[in-house]
């Protein structure tokens, strides 16, 4: 066994289709690691670098390993209309410190058909006055979608950024039957 064995984390990979475009499902023996919108060619290898020198090894195409079937299922099933929620294990490697604290929290406390803002997000991890960087957490949210980032929104009704453009946004939230007004 090489000696570097134990600190690397191999990766396996594939691309679904779906209604937002194709988006690129990368998982780990800990669970689902990174998923990047708008993976067409160029952005898919781009992530795929940037994954792999995150990980330590070069991740694998491999839509029929067991550590991705469940994944897919369940995406397909959530862009169906057939699942709110997502049950599946997650990776946190690829982020850490408050943007992880935020996205844990996201994950477990906002559920799907509801928003919350920045603010209210940053208070919920103990800092009321963090709704930057709140908002930071969210662009560098390695798991969107599954991590729902597209449900935090501005207090004042605006529906926020978001690192896969706004009109995806816009799509996450109508497929959960929240679009906030105004809607631009």
């Amino acid at each position: 066994m090489d000696s570097h064995g134990q600190y690397e984390q191999q990766a396996v990979w594939t691309v679904v289709g779906t209604d937002i475009g194709p988006l690129l499902l990368a998982a780990t023996r800990d669970g689902l690691v990174n998923v990047v919108f708008h993976a067409t060619e160029a952005v898919r290898d781009k992530a795929l670098d940037r994954l792999g020198s995150r990980l330590g090894s070069e991740p694998v195409e491999a839509p029929d390993s067991p550590l991705l079937t469940e994944v897919i299922r369940q995406v397909e099933a959530y862009f169906a209309g057939e699942r709110r929620a997502f049950e599946l294990p997650l990776d946190w490697s690829l982020i850490s410190g408050f943007n992880r604290q935020v996205l844990r929290e996201l994950a477990s406390g906002v559920p799907y058909g509801s928003v919350v803002g920045y603010g209210d997000l940053a208070g919920r991890v103990g800092q009321p006055g963090a709704a930057q960087a709140v908002g930071l957490a969210m662009g560098a949210n390695p798991l969107p979608v599954v991590v729902p980032c597209h449900r935090v929104v501005e207090s004042d009704g605006g529906i926020g950024g978001f690192g896969g453009g706004l009109e995806t946004k816009r799509k996450l939230l109508a497929l959960e039957g929240v679009l906030p007004e105004p809607l631009f």
